[in-house]
């Protein structure tokens, strides 16, 4: 029975609160002006801080009735400015959803329009509210710069108020998130309008120019040069930002602080030994990351020092022995300390939120502090617990969390010592193989980054790895829209055909198809190319194989060669291209595919002569094994070798190699020796 009487009860209540918005909405139309004020002031006390009720006032149709109030010259300053406003903006203070139908109400463009009155309460209360649409994740920034003129009217308010400062940069913040945003609002004189505020009484002010010139700053360079050379109430901006960082400041000032710092220096306006970064920026975020400080500070403290010494091998070497800190960051792996016993949902969505955030940045700093140098490395490794952590990080839930682990792995996979011993005894290869399957292109390319260095030939791992099955998943990395993936499918193919047997080159060959590789020849991107010469390159190797490789595919390959020496690459691609030719040279019946090309040989006759030594050498090398009596091969030494040493002789090559013997290049002067002796045999 009391179930029954439940439903009618709840649509009673509904009907209620529905009833109640209309009520407030359908003052909003009164011909009284003082009514409809008396009603927006009622709906203001209503929507404070009760979304339901943001929520149907939205649905009845509040926003466009409010927003017709507001652009309405003829209503009272008071109607206009200390009520519509407020409840607009109360209203975006709501949920997503209530963000998203103000912006397809265009709050936005009537926001901006009311910038043009002259009372600065009214213009404080549009940008308070614009301010609270423009910081929401939901809202398109771009909005922003739609109108040309909208930019350079924000920036001639900054001075009316420490308000307008305030909103204006929080604006500003979040809505710069690319390089043509920081265009847009450099070239308008964002560093000349907003750099005085640094120095401004008001602490809301300083913090909000300073996290303006962290996002303007952030990977450009031409905002970081400008901003080295600023100047604020007769001192350096740079100047101005260490001192942010003293202690006794609030932690909020000290990071963002560091951060504009940090980007400063990455982008090259400030040098990396300087005493500011040394001495004030790295110590400051080191401090960050101890467990005295905020979850949330020490993942923003963690994730900006590794930004800031990811390319200097000495700021690594600084920060791996600063207050313990790869001990310290073993301690980001052991939030939250019991989740099993959290029973409330949401804290504990909360907790392991944070949980993925700690990590994530843990890693990533572990992957800075180790990417140069070998000591570095195995403190990292020998650290409680260290690898099981990254093995495990490989397989978590979250994605950043996973990208994260592997970036670390990868760091970590640079080292001959950790391969062979800390990768070797946790089988890391195993869940580095899962990460191949249908992971993300940016997991996917750490991922196969770090298979390229275990799959080294002093990698205990790539003996496993090779028996595992690796080999077609690394072929249909190759033909990715990725170059990235492609460099890397391709290069770990390369380590595992380097002194591979025969078995594993024909796997290799097989899987991969003559038409992919030679796809990948003609591949625009310099670094495929290159490594698939390489590939080539080692699957010509020890003369069996090359005999057999070109009985099969000759005259593919000696088409590829031709093309390459013809086209316009770099002198690195053509000597490798060379060294392929110097390689078939040496097979037993491969080198007969060069002696019958009198293009080829017309070719390795002109790189002899060239002005690049790498590329003498190279060919050198062709004429030096092409020239060579085959040792215990007797029928090779009164028929072949004569034949072809005649051949060349007539084609001018020894006169090419007496002249080189002369060459100022020890290496080439040494190999045109040597072939010069095959002729005095």
């Amino acid at each position: 029975m009391a179930c029954l009487l439940e439903a009618p009860l709840r649509i009673s209540v509904l009907s209620e609160v529905t009833a109640t918005s209309r009520h407030y909405v359908d003052r909003l139309f009164h011909p009284d002006p003082q009514k409809v004020l008396q009603g927006v002031i009622d709906m203001k006390n209503a929507v404070i801080g009760n979304n339901k009720q943001k929520a149907n006032l939205i649905v009845l149709g509040a926003v466009p009735r409010l927003l017709y109030l507001l652009q309405q010259g003829l209503s009272s300053s008071e109607l206009r400015t200390r009520e519509c406003v407020v409840v607009l903006g109360s209203l975006a203070m709501g949920t997503e959803n209530n963000i998203k139908s103000l912006v397809d109400c265009h709050i936005i463009p009537a926001l901006l329009q009311g910038l043009v009155c002259p009372d600065l309460i009214f213009i404080e209360a549009c940008l308070r509210c614009l301010r609270t649409v423009f910081i929401s994740p939901v809202t398109p920034v771009q909005l922003l710069y739609t109108d040309p003129t909208v930019i350079p009217h924000l920036m001639s308010l900054l001075s009316r108020s420490p308000r307008t400062q305030d909103y204006i940069t929080q604006i500003f913040s979040h809505c710069c998130k690319s390089p043509e945003h920081q265009a847009v609002l450099f070239n308008h004189g964002a560093i000349q309008n907003i750099a005085p505020m640094l120095i401004s009484l008001s602490y809301k002010v300083r913090m909000q120019a300073l996290k303006c010139f962290s996002v303007l700053a952030y990977e450009n360079t031409q905002v970081s040069m400008t901003l080295v050379n600023v100047l604020v109430d007769g001192d350096l901006l740079s100047q101005v930002f260490v001192r942010m960082l003293q202690r006794d400041l609030p932690i909020e000032m000290q990071l963002t602080a560091a951060k504009c710092l940090t980007y400063m220096c990455r982008a090259g306006a400030i040098r990396t030994d300087d005493r500011c970064i040394v001495l004030k920026t790295l110590p400051c975020l080191v401090r960050m990351c101890s467990k005295e400080r905020l979850l949330e500070e020490r993942v923003e403290g963690a994730e900006t020092l590794a930004y800031l010494m990811e390319p200097d091998v000495e700021l690594q070497r600084i920060a791996s022995v600063t207050d313990h800190l790869v001990a310290m960051l073993a301690d980001y792996f052991k939030y939250p300390s019991s989740v099993s016993a959290i029973t409330d949902i949401k804290r504990l969505d909360h907790d392991l939120k944070h949980a993925h955030e700690l990590r994530q940045a843990a890693f990533k700093l572990y992957a800075s502090l180790g990417s140069n140098d070998e000591d570095i490395r195995k403190k990292i490794t020998e650290t409680e617990n260290m690898m099981d952590r990254i093995v495990s990080g490989l397989s978590e839930s979250s994605i950043k969390v996973r990208l994260a682990a592997v970036r670390c792995l990868h760091s970590l996979s640079r080292s001959v010592q950790q391969l062979r011993t800390s990768f070797h005894d946790h089988a890391v290869w195993k869940p580095l193989m899962k990460l191949l399957q249908n992971a993300p292109d940016e997991v996917l390319v750490m991922a196969s980054s770090t298979l390229c260095n275990l799959l080294l030939e002093f990698s205990p791992s790539k003996e496993p790895i090779l028996e595992s099955g690796v080999v077609e998943s690394l072929c249909s990395l190759t033909q990715s829209d990725s170059p990235a993936l492609r460099v890397n499918g391709i290069w770990a193919l390369m380590n595992m055909a380097f002194q591979a047997d025969q078995k594993v080159k024909g796997e290799i060959v097989r899987a991969l198809g003559t038409e992919q590789l030679f796809r990948l020849l003609s591949d625009p991107d310099t670094n495929v190319l290159m490594k698939t010469l390489g590939l080539l390159r080692n699957l010509l190797s020890t003369r069996p194989h090359i005999d057999q490789i070109m009985s099969s595919h000759g005259k593919q390959i000696m088409q590829a060669v031709t093309l390459i020496l013809e086209g316009e690459h770099s002198i690195e691609v053509k000597e490798q291209t060379l060294c392929i030719l110097a390689n078939i040279a040496d097979g037993n019946t491969a080198k007969e595919l060069i002696m019958t090309n009198d293009d080829i040989l017309q070719k390795i006759k002109y790189y002899m002569g060239h002005s690049n030594a790498k590329l003498q050498l190279a060919a050198t090398f062709c004429i030096s094994n092409l020239s060579r009596n085959e040792e215990g091969s007797e029928a090779d030494a009164m028929t072949g070798c004569q034949e072809r040493q005649d051949k060349l002789r007539e084609l001018g090559f020894v006169d090419i190699l007496h002249k080189l013997t002369q060459a100022l290049d020890p290496n080439l002067c040494e190999r045109a020796k040597t072939a010069m002796q095959h002729y005095l045999a």
